[in-house]
């Protein structure tokens, strides 16, 4: 179904949510259409910030906001779904688009899998009544589940869209650009050249697919690395309690700016306890690029000065790679605990492959490895 067909549907002007793989359609129409105009289209720091942002829309204008998101964000919505949202507490209806991966049957990456099981029920026991639509769905069953939606809403109840793999479709491709030049795999080649049999923890997306390849190209085990597939915005805070507990050892964190973003409170954690073997790399290439490039708010972020403000005793930002070099060297020489922000370009190999480990192994492997650091 062409995303255009699905938008005049449902019949809403304001949009919010955390972009996703499955509906890059939706995404690229909303940025084609109204770009980041913030009165149609807010893209969020995460789910759970979405779902507040519609609550305002609401209540600002009495209209029904639309919330989209992976279903990897049903977690982050849980608590506003439950205490905002909810038709018990304030009656804010609201429509959710979830990309649903993992559905059962459907292979997918190992950390959408659960997910992907209990997608449908955990809307239900929200209280959010949900819709699939497929490839098969047409546009009079569209229709006619927004108009059995229509008294949901005005109930002050909320509802679903649940998006299956190629549900939606659009024609149009927006690129998105930024000024840096220096690409995320050599970022990520040189801070494991510098880091050597240190452990390592990669955040979700491209990051950790890059590391595991360089790993393999080089003919190094995977052992010192810990890929966090999954759990987007918790890499720093995996990586700071590792630190807390193996100080004889340098522990680096690779962050990305969407992950930082989405659990920025973690930041302030890591400043307070300070740990001086922790280096926290944090490579910004303004974008949500593993699901599909859509413009993260990181371009108005100083996230060094954040890094600042919450404690971290050295902070340095670089964008080229002798600049990169240094800053690495001093930081694994440092014995106080360094903020890395490295400004990169937006792409990434075509050919870039996922890791062949599973998730169970990566994690055997790794505690193997740092029960003997």
């Amino acid at each position: 179904m062409d995303v255009r067909t699905f938008v005049e549907a449902i019949g809403a002007d304001f949009f919010t949510g955390v972009p996703d793989s499955l509906l890059k359609g939706l995404s690229s129409y909303l940025m084609d259409t109204y770009g980041l105009n913030p009165a149609y289209h807010v893209i969020a720091a995460n789910e759970g910030n979405a779902a507040a942002l519609a609550a305002g829309y609401y209540l600002a204008t009495g209209r029904t906001p639309v919330v989209y998101m992976q279903n990897s964000g049903e977690g982050n919505i849980v608590n506003p779904a439950a205490s905002l949202l909810n038709v018990k507490v304030y009656a804010i209806p609201t429509i959710f688009v979830v990309g649903w991966r993992g559905e059962p049957g459907v292979k997918d990456e190992p950390q959408h899998v659960f997910q992907g099981e209990i997608t449908v029920s955990l809307l239900e026991l929200l209280g959010i009544k949900p819709f699939i639509l497929s490839q098969e769905t047409t546009a009079e069953e569209l229709q006619d589940a927004v108009t059995a939606f229509r008294q949901d809403l005005r109930d002050g109840n909320d509802v679903a869209f649940v998006v299956r793999k190629g549900a939606l479709t659009y024609d149009g491709k927006p690129v998105f650009k930024n000024p840096y030049t220096l690409r995320r795999e050599e970022v990520i080649d040189a801070v494991t050249r510098v880091s050597g049999r240190d452990p390592v923890i990669s955040t979700t997306g491209k990051a950790s697919r890059e590391l595991f390849e360089l790993r393999v190209a080089r003919g190094e085990s995977h052992e010192t690395d810990f890929l966090t597939v999954g759990s987007m915005g918790h890499t720093s805070s995996i990586a700071l309690a590792v630190a807390v507990n193996k100080q004889k050892t340098k522990v680096w964190c690779i962050d990305g700016d969407g992950a930082a973003l989405m659990h920025m409170g973690a930041m302030g954690v890591i400043g307070a306890i300070r740990p001086k073997n922790l280096i926290h790399i944090l490579i910004d290439n303004e974008a949500h690029e593993s699901v599909g490039g859509m413009p993260t708010v990181a371009k108005t972020v100083n996230f060094a000065a954040v890094a600042r403000a919450c404690g971290y005793p050295n902070v340095v930002s670089v964008q080229d790679a002798d600049a990169l070099n240094r800053a690495l060297q001093e930081a694994k020489a440092s014995e106080k605990l360094t903020f890395i922000e490295v400004k990169c370009a937006v792409g990434a190999r075509k050919d870039l492959g996922r890791p062949t480990t599973t998730a169970l192994e990566n994690k055997t492997a790794f505690m193997r490895f740092l029960a003997t650091r």
